[in-house]
């Protein structure tokens, strides 16, 4: 591995194509658990026809499972720091599936009956289940942390981004089509199938570092570049969790949970109840498909804007991303016409998943270094969730006492505090970036 002038490294093609393996099956693995953690926004108004549930009872099975997300990511970023990136994944990936088939076989629980104790059946399991998810982004983040040089990540965590926007394509296109023609348990039974296929799949072929692959591993320039301290609790909660460079990306992503989870996990049952459509419609399927190409096109507009643009500076980009969350939650506000609302879900999609590529898929890496990058992911992802808890049983709360039309404005508040955050650190940097 040689520098190339602007400072991005030259590897040879035997180790690009080794990487190239790693970094795909660890994508399309983190896609499959997208599809096993979406899926259940498709079930909820099935779930409500089935067991007359109201949305603020559905709003509780969110609410228990975000929040279990993001206390766990918080505690289980060190975890994975310390046992590595590739067992971090399979301890997420095959936990997922299991507790996806449970939450399918929750339907044949009539025993339960209908009430509060099935209720709780379905939270607790759901929350499991986003126990297990929680140590797919930390685990994703901490291999490629070791793979990838500081100037290689923001284009790499587009190529990313859209490999975990398939995950969402899938399930939005399956999801449809499989509460329309299938009784509602199989949107759970088909995620679990293709997360089990991709948990072998990186048993088998997913490394740590480059050396766990036979090639030598290089200065990734990033905040722990060049430390020779012991990594223990004292180092990480110097580096991630009394950093204010850290915790202000963190506020930031708590910002960011409840615009993202506020849209993701209630807008289908918006397009039902409040635009009258049926999620197999054409209407809703050429909607979907385009909210999730849009999520596509944000990673990678995300990751070259910020290296070759910004020079790696990752949170002008993410203010950017704000911004454009304002202007389109304030055209579901004004509801004008189901084209500008679709516009809107669309553009807003590109702006989730600028956001969202920039800080908990780069920004982790970068000032969490490659010794802390997991515990720099749980920090962010964790308080993304946290953030995203409330859009669970309040925000049901709220639909289900003021109506839809609390829905758009509700979520703006945060997407402005969130901007006014990436201000602040505007021109900040990894310490790696400074010294090279």
């Amino acid at each position: 591995m040689v520098n190339a002038p602007a400072g991005r490294p030259v590897h040879s093609i035997e180790f690009r194509k080794r990487r190239a393996l790693n970094w795909l099956t660890l994508g399309f693995t983190y896609a499959a658990m997208y599809m096993g953690r979406y899926n259940l926004s498709f079930a909820n108004k099935a779930l409500s026809d089935t067991y007359g549930w109201d949305k603020t009872q559905i709003g509780t099975i969110i609410t228990a499972a975000l929040t279990i997300y993001g206390i766990s990511a918080l505690f289980n970023g060190p975890v994975a720091d310390k046992i590595g990136g590739r067992k971090a994944m399979m301890i997420g990936v095959f936990g997922a599936v299991v507790f996806n088939l449970a939450f399918g076989f929750g339907a044949y629980l009539g025993v339960l009956g209908t009430g509060p104790l099935l209720l709780a059946y379905f939270a607790t399991v759901w929350s499991m289940n986003m126990y297990f998810q929680s140590y797919s982004a930390l685990a994703l983040i901490k291999v490629n942390s070791g793979w990838f040089h500081v100037r290689e990540r923001g284009v790499f965590s587009a190529i990313f981004g859209s490999m975990i926007q398939s995950g969402r394509a899938l399930i939005f296109v399956v999801g449809g089509i499989a509460v329309a023609l299938l009784p509602w348990q199989w949107v759970f039974f088909i995620p679990a199938g293709i997360m089990l296929t991709m948990g072998v799949l990186t048993a088998l072929f997913v490394r740590d570092q480059p050396k766990d692959a036979g090639f030598e591993n290089f200065d990734t320039a990033d905040a722990t570049s060049g430390d020779t301290e012991k990594v223990d609790l004292k180092y990480i909660t110097k580096k991630v969790f009394t950093n204010p460079v850290t915790l202000t990306i963190a506020a930031a992503e708590f910002c960011t949970g409840f615009v993202r989870h506020g849209f993701e996990q209630w807008f289908p049952r918006y397009m039902q109840e409040a635009q009258h459509l049926a999620l197999d419609s054409d209407v809703f399927q050429k909607g979907a498909l385009s909210v999730v190409i849009a999520g596509i096109l944000g990673a990678f507009a995300a990751g070259t804007i910020s290296d070759f643009l910004f020079k790696s500076r990752r949170p002008p980009v993410a203010f950017i991303g704000y911004a454009l969350q304002i202007a389109c939650l304030a055209v579901i506000w004004m509801a004008p016409g189901i084209e500008w609302i679709i516009g809107a879900f669309v553009v807003n999609s590109f702006a989730i998943s600028v956001v969202h590529s920039m800080l908990s898929g780069t920004a982790s890496m970068d000032f969490g270094g490659q010794k802390a990058a997991a515990s720099a992911t749980g920090l962010f992802d964790g308080m993304q969730y946290v953030g995203g808890a409330a859009v669970g049983t309040g925000m049901g709360w709220m639909l289900e006492t003021f109506g839809w039309g609390t829905w758009g404005p509700s979520m703006i508040g945060f997407a402005v505090i969130g901007a006014v955050l990436m201000l602040k650190l505007w021109n900040t940097v990894p310490k790696g970036v400074r010294a090279h």
